[in-house]
């Protein structure tokens, strides 16, 4: 009989698998895919509900012969089929949509940039591109312009006289006068030897572009002694345009490119709380945009505008009676 002390030990190992094994994330990628199905499921069906009977019958028709459809549909392809066109809550409210002329058009139509599209040749958003390019174009000018008065050492000293600046109109620049340094003689249009060489600078830099050119003159409020019926700031603001209009030319801009070349005397100051101020003695040099340009040009051939007004004397010289005109109370 063996002894039972000498009875092999047996070891069991038992393995133990980890819980969820290969299959264990697949439920949630599972779930995810009903969920997202559901969400759609009732999106169809919530769209279903809220669209009028003619689109869905439009989308319906699109579907089975979407050519027909593309070509004989109104301003879409879902034109309702309803015989009673309005009721319900509202008697203008049609069931889906309507055919291109059962309705009338409320849509504005721009007369001028119709007109403009049709001679450039050019739609809507080429339009607009073209205008954003000028604006560009516009902003480029002003800094060369800027850059040019800061390089010369004779023109640096009037950055303080000359403000450029973008309006909707182009580019604008004015040459205001200082108190102790004016661009023109006092009550006369003949320029200072540095606004000649500030406006001939200008021109040729404005020949660089092919937008044309607006010159408008304004004087301050003081009046001259004989009043508005001899020569005024009218006259005045209209002789140094035209002065500044030369100098721009002998600087090299194109005398085609200007297209105005007006006279405003003292009715639209910069210091409106002060009118004798001399900022307000100045002369406006517009770059204008193409909108502007042709605006300028209908309005010129729209209205014819004659005037018997025989053309001034120079303030300088004697009157037609033999006289001379009064000097103003104040500079001008």
């Amino acid at each position: 009989m063996s002894d039972d002390t000498q009875q092999p030990i047996v070891v069991k190992r038992i393995k133990k698998e980890a819980a969820a094994g290969a299959h264990g994330g697949a439920w949630k990628i599972a779930y995810a895919d009903f969920v997202t199905a559901m969400m759609a499921f009732f999106l169809m069906m919530w769209l279903l509900g809220s669209t009028a009977q003619g689109d869905l019958q439009g989308i319906a028709d699109h579907f089975q012969n979407p050519l027909k459809l593309s070509m004989q549909g109104g301003s879409g392809v879902g034109d309702s089929s309803s015989v009673i066109q309005g009721g319900g809550e509202d008697l203008s409210r049609k069931v889906g949509q309507v055919r291109r002329g059962d309705t009338p058009s409320t849509r504005a139509i721009n007369i001028d940039a119709a007109k403009r599209r049709q001679k450039s040749g050019l739609s809507l958003e080429g339009l607009e591109l073209e205008k954003r390019r000028e604006h560009a174009r516009l902003i480029d000018l002003k800094g060369r312009i800027e850059a040019l008065l800061e390089a010369n050492t004779q023109l640096r000293m009037l950055k303080n006289q000359i403000l450029i600046d973008i309006v909707s109109e182009g580019l604008r620049i004015q040459l205001v006068d200082e108190q102790n340094r004016p661009m023109f003689d006092l009550s006369s249009a003949d320029l200072h030897s540095y606004t000649r060489a500030l406006l001939r600078a200008i021109g040729m830099a404005l020949n660089d572009v092919d937008n044309r050119v607006s010159l408008s003159g304004h004087t301050d409020s003081a009046r001259y002694a004989g009043g508005e019926r001899g020569f005024s700031n009218w006259e005045l603001s209209a002789n140094r345009a035209n002065a500044a209009r030369r100098e721009l030319i002998v600087g090299g801009l194109d005398a085609g490119k200007v297209v105005r070349v007006v006279g405003l005397a003292d009715t639209v100051h910069l210091d409106e709380d002060n009118p004798l101020d001399p900022i307000n003695r100045r002369i406006s040099i517009i770059v204008l945009n193409k909108e502007s340009e042709e605006a300028i040009r209908n309005e010129a051939t729209g209205h014819r505008v004659e005037t018997s007004w025989p053309p001034a004397a120079d303030p300088a010289e004697p009157g037609r009676d033999g006289g001379s005109y009064s000097p103003p109370f104040s500079g001008n």
